[in-house]
């Protein structure tokens, strides 16, 4: 199949794997005050662990989701099992020390051996696998870096080592394993974990937006139907942390997205799970599905709203890797994943702010939610049932390592700056009546900065592209057709919802029709 050929095989219509071949439980939403020991929020990996866990020691728990289980970024993930996240053990040795980089390698081991030994126990039909990982350079750059990881390895005592080869066909400068990592159907999996979470008398509630907590002694969620749950302990699960305290978090990371493809190939694949060490990213792993191998292709990251080029070509830049690696057959699945960098790269996990012990939170996993949701799942435990636990201190977000973190934030706050203004200075030419249907782009209307998408049906849907968060320009992605913010990374659907935070308000809606002038709707705040 030539390039030529490859036009035109990417799905119409964005939809990850993991949600398409798995049933998934519904729920209500919620209808009434009720009070708890444990509110989770976010349905996700951490949140239904913990919920799992901590109803599993008697606990009265209960968790809402603002939209459906398993529906954000844990449903969009690579779900591979791994304590090997990138080149990272290296840096973590310079900037933090020998002692917190090996910390951080036995946090994710230990994540890894508790989703092994719960899908034994439960006897979880998963696809749980354990495998080797790979990071590999194909570049004399990058070769000299996965050395540098290689020694990072030795000094940390991490079973792995360079070996001389990659079974690929890629042609490779440097190639780093790390032994007896894992992969699995995440969703498989967390579908079972909700199942036991209920009947240890668990509740859970769909559909339920938190918009706020008051805090206290008894801290209280507050939803945007206005009901209240009282809890003994808060613990915030979502993507973006719903509520920040006075912790700033929306300045203390920043939003990164990547694109995956799931396909059928002419070529086996070979055991283990891959990665590059290079830019851009190529990642890859093997799924069974229904008795026939597919293979996941992820890669081409960058920052929300900020990328370099339409993101359709992302796909189609995944698709021409996967078919000179792989040869394709078939691509099933398109997705896109939105993941949150924290400022020394480590996760944000315990005490929101310092002295606040009832209000927990976790977020900026890096792409490596698998293991780190998992360790954030363990260390709530803990920390909830009164148990020390060694990695509080490694994870706690009140933690400051000055070189990358002050480094860090002036870079990432300055860029924040730099697309605030570069937003407001676009003029675009583009009118309503130039788009074509399931196309959209920022327009000029009557002198004024909208985004405007036409339907299937060939409506036109006007919204102020002034994010709702601290007013930065959306830019319309593609890919997806949603409106993303290069500032901090909320995205919206085309409508003007919210879809991601750190934005709780939707775009100002407009009413349009080709005949009659332009008129504010009701945006729902």
């Amino acid at each position: 199949m030539s390039n030529d050929q490859l036009n035109g095989k990417l799905p119409e219509h964005p939809e990850p794997y993991w949600r398409t071949s798995v049933e998934f439980p519904t729920f209500p939403s919620l209808q009434e005050d009720i009070d708890v020991d444990v509110i989770v929020v976010g349905a996700g990996i951490t949140g239904i662990t913990s919920a799992y866990l901590l109803a599993s020691v008697g606990l009265k728990v209960a968790m809402i989701e603002a939209d459906k289980v398993l529906n954000g970024t844990t449903g969009n993930t690579t779900a591979k099992i791994t304590a090997q996240h990138d080149l990272i053990y290296d840096e973590f040795i310079h900037n933090m020390g020998r002692n917190t980089a090996r910390l951080y390698y036995e946090a994710n081991m230990e994540a890894l051996e508790f989703i092994k030994e719960t899908v034994e126990k439960n006897g979880i039909d998963c696809d749980f696998t354990s495998v080797d990982a790979y990071i590999y350079s194909v570049s004399d750059k990058y070769a000299e870096k996965i050395k540098k990881e290689a020694e990072a390895y030795q000094r940390l005592q991490i079973r792995g080592g360079l070996v001389d080869s990659m079974p690929f066909d890629i042609d490779v400068k440097n190639v780093l394993v790390m032994k007896d990592q894992a992969q699995f159907h995440v969703t498989k999996y967390l579908v079972h974990l909700i199942d036991l979470f209920q009947k240890s008398g668990g509740q859970i509630f769909e559909d339920t937006v938190a918009v706020n907590i008051e805090t206290g002694e008894r801290p209280v969620v507050l939803t945007r139907e206005e009901k209240r749950i009282s809890a003994k302990h808060v613990l915030i699960c979502t993507h973006f942390p719903f509520y920040e305290g006075t912790g700033l978090y929306s300045t203390r990371m920043y939003a990164d997205r990547s694109y995956a493809l799931a396909v059928k190939s002419q070529k086996k694949f070979p055991p283990g799970i891959f990665i590059s060490a290079d830019e851009p990213t190529r990642s890859l792993r093997s799924i069974m599905d229904n008795g026939e191998e597919l293979v996941l292709i992820v890669g081409e990251n960058h920052k929300t709203g900020q990328s370099p080029v339409e993101t359709m070509d992302h796909y189609r830049a995944l698709e021409m890797f996967g078919e000179e690696v792989l040869g394709l057959k078939e691509i099933t699945n398109r997705w896109s994943a939105q993941d949150l960098v924290t400022l020394d790269k480590l996760p944000y996990i315990g005490e929101i702010t310092s002295g606040n012990p009832n209000i927990l939170i976790a977020t900026g996993f890096r792409k490596w939610g698998m293991s780190n949701g998992t360790a954030a799942a363990l260390l709530f435990r803990d920390m909830v049932t009164g148990k020390e636990n060694k990695f509080e201190k490694l994870y706690t977000p009140s933690r400051f390592y000055a070189h990358p973190s002050l480094k860090n934030f002036l870079v990432q706050n300055a860029n924040v700056v730099g697309q605030l203004i570069k937003g407001k200075l676009d003029s675009p030419n583009t009118k309503p009546e130039d788009l074509a249907k399931g196309e959209g782009a920022v327009i000029t209307l009557d002198g004024h900065r909208k985004g405007a998408y036409r339907d299937d049906d060939g409506k036109v849907h006007i919204v102020d592209t002034t994010c709702t968060h601290i007013g930065c320009e959306v830019e319309w992605n593609n890919g997806d057709k949603t409106w993303d913010c290069p500032c901090h990374g909320s995205r919206f659907k085309f409508t003007g919802e919210v879809i991601e935070g750190p934005a709780e308000k939707p775009l100002q809606k407009y009413d349009y029709t080709m005949m009659d002038n332009l008129t504010s709707e009701d945006s729902g705040y």
